[in-house]
């Protein structure tokens, strides 16, 4: 089988091209994707050329772990059927390049285990469920913190406070861009500059900014955390004594596990997570190098989605 996929050749050099798919074996699915989300994290360090040496990394490279369409074939004994509406978190089944995410093409092959069925309603915005159970790994699970600040008012920053209040939380929000300030429902977005606030217990910073650690530490009271939920391409250092002095912890948060996607798929479909207003620009596949430039460049562009419904 042939398919059409984003192909990323090297640093900023990407386009559209016809790929051969590997043969689907036993509890394989074939899925055609109708949308590919265009991650700002490590996707943006890949097209830049600032990714940090990572496994199955290498050019060229089919970009895109946010992806959402149609089972078309599905081996028996997978417990999926064909017409199922499914969300797919990259696939390595490419011939002629790494498939390290692997998620942006028209059809792939993945294993039934990866993929997760979704409610056909969610459109466009069941690509985003990988960048929402990321957000729910952060919080969830045993002597973690709500956070009471996030750094970021990005996707995944949007994601992390509409969780916090989903769970009876109230976080505030530093944002830098006032672009982006909009759209909080039930907490507030401030400057950081306009918050003298040094008394926060846990911090939880969506921003993938370097440069933070030693401000945020500044900010928690003693014995506060601060956890690190973006993707970071260069080292991160602080100053040992003012961290000394509040005794701060320090966490990184991975990325999501099957049962954050499960818990998170299933706070969607009660409707106690909105992913309305995530999703600003949305273009034609056939556009994806001024797609992906304007999602790295456009800071009104908090999630940019390609179309792929164009492509036979």
């Amino acid at each position: 089988m042939q398919t059409d996929a984003i192909i990323l050749n090297g640093p900023r050099d990407l386009g559209v091209a016809s790929l051969t798919l590997k043969d689907p074996q036993a509890g394989d699915l074939v899925v055609e994707i109708a949308h590919s989300g265009i991650s700002t994290g490590t996707e943006k360090l890949f097209w830049a050329g600032e990714m940090p040496p990572f496994p199955g990394m290498g050019y060229p490279l089919v970009p895109g772990y946010e992806a959402v369409g149609e089972v078309v074939e599905a081996d028996v004994g997978t417990g999926f059927n064909t017409g199922d509406r499914v969300f797919v978190p990259g696939a390595n089944c490419y011939e002629e390049a790494f498939g390290l995410f692997g998620g942006s093409a028209r059809t792939l092959v993945t294993a039934a285990d990866r993929v997760s069925r979704v409610d056909p309603e969610l459109g466009a915005s069941g690509a985003l469920l990988a960048l929402a159970a990321t957000a729910r790994h952060a919080m969830a699970g045993l002597d973690k913190a709500l956070p009471d600040l996030i750094v970021g008012h990005g996707v995944l920053g949007r994601l992390l406070a509409r969780l916090c209040v989903a769970a009876g939380g109230t976080p505030t929000v530093w944002e830098i861009d006032p672009a982006r300030a909009g759209g909080a429902i039930g907490y507030e977005v401030v400057h950081p500059d306009a918050d003298a606030r040094r008394d926060y217990t846990s911090i939880y910073d969506a921003s993938g900014n370097n440069d933070l650690l030693n401000d945020l530490i500044g900010r928690i009271v003693k014995g506060g955390e601060v956890v690190l939920a973006g993707f970071y391409n260069a080292p991160i250092s602080f100053a040992f004594p003012p961290a000394f002095m509040k005794e701060a912890r320090l966490r990184i948060a991975a990325e999501w596990t099957p049962d954050d996607l499960l818990a998170t798929r299933q706070l969607i479909e009660t409707g106690a997570l909105s992913m309305e207003g995530l999703i600003t620009h949305t273009r034609p596949a056939a556009d994806a190098s001024d797609a992906y430039a304007q999602a790295f460049s456009d800071p009104d562009c908090l999630k940019m989605i390609l179309d792929w419904s164009a492509h036979a």
